[in-house]
């Protein structure tokens, strides 16, 4: 009998280390086929968008309404036209829920899809490290593959950065 709460924690520390992040995806490899809950509520799974674009930007951020991400998030916005015209979709993630998703893409004016990722479903498929809050990072994905990473996550010049990466796989 001594032996089953010894067996009992050895299956809890099991259970807790097979949850483990991974570490962050590299270009390359496959883009997480993931589903996370939208600022409206609705279920967005990534395969879908990735097979209707040619490009998508996944990007991390670690709080709503705060000035790096804002920053971030109003540099796409501002060069959002120019991204849909080079077929991409921008989808921004943090763990904020989906009141404070709908209040920060409402008082920015952001055009594209935000997650609120309060399961950290979509950080962990990513491998973002995320102790309380996701760590600033982007993916650009083409083809269901990651084609560039940003594992610093630029503010101000975020969109600049996505479009000159663009320019080169044109070239």
């Amino acid at each position: 009998m001594k032996s089953r709460p010894l067996l009992t924690l050895s299956a809890l520390f099991a259970m807790l280390f097979s949850f483990a992040k991974a570490d962050p995806i590299k270009v390359g490899d496959k883009a997480p086929e993931v589903t996370g809950v939208t600022e409206t509520g609705a279920k967005l799974s990534l395969a879908d968008v990735y097979k209707k674009q040619p490009y998508t930007l996944v990007y991390f951020y670690p709080k709503a309404d705060t000035p790096g991400c804002t920053a971030q998030g109003c540099s796409l916005r501002d060069s959002y036209e120019e991204l849909t015209k080079k077929g991409m979709a921008v989808i921004g993630v943090s763990v904020d829920g989906i009141e404070a998703q709908k209040a920060f893409k409402d008082k920015y004016h952001l055009p594209f899809t935000l997650i609120a990722d309060t399961d950290k479903t979509v950080i962990n498929a990513f491998g973002v490290p995320a102790a309380v809050v996701a760590h600033r990072s982007a993916y650009l994905i083409k083809d269901g593959k990651i084609i560039y990473t940003d594992y610093k996550g630029t503010t101000k010049t975020q969109a600049e950065e996505i479009l000159k990466v663009l320019a080169e796989q044109k070239s």
